[in-house]
């Protein structure tokens, strides 16, 4: 009789891990690209710096951070390296570590940003997961999660501010301190 209760968990175990569905970050430590790095050649601001997994200091400078110059676009990316399932997508917007400043410095270069997931780096080839027309700088949260169910290699981080367009106000610039990929 022990052995068939023993069986019986091992079995209900099983079909339970065979079930549940545990999401992995592809994105942790994969090569990463940004246009218009703060610094060239400086490793603070570098687009390998938002795919590092540390995300304890999310301040300008603080090496813990990808950012860019004030331009019309932005653009950053992840190459997983291969093709994935992908089921959300996070990303940990840099915030000085004080929501206040957050809201008051940051936020507004971010509003108007889309996500979208590619097998090249072309974002016009990809899906569009996420693209933010609601938000506003008291409303975003500096932690955004999108489930985007598809399959990719690269992840597309997109602004703009393009002359004749309305925008929300405010530069656009990259000010990303982690993105997860989950798959």
């Amino acid at each position: 009789m022990r052995l068939l209760i023993t069986m019986l968990y091992v079995i209900f175990y099983m079909r339970l891990l065979a079930i549940s569905k545990a999401y992995v970050n592809v994105a942790l430590n994969k090569p990463a690209y940004q246009q218009y790095q703060y610094i060239s050649g400086d490793y603070r601001y570098h687009a390998s710096n938002a795919v590092d997994g540390r995300k304890s200091n999310l301040s300008f400078g603080s090496g813990q951070c990808a950012e860019s110059w004030y331009e019309q676009t932005a653009t950053w990316w992840v190459n997983l390296t291969r093709i994935h399932s992908i089921h959300h997508i996070t990303i940990y917007f840099m915030t000085n570590n004080d929501d206040s400043y957050y809201r008051t410095y940051i936020a507004d270069y971010l509003l108007g940003f889309s996500v979208y997931v590619s097998n090249t780096t072309d974002r016009s080839h990809g899906t569009l997961c996420f693209k933010d027309d609601n938000f506003t700088t008291n409303t975003i949260p500096s932690v955004f999660t999108t489930n985007c169910s598809v399959h990719g290699q690269y992840v597309i981080y997109y602004n703009e501010r393009l002359p004749g367009v309305v925008y929300p106000d405010g530069y656009v610039r990259i000010a990303l301190c982690e993105v997860e990929v989950y798959g």
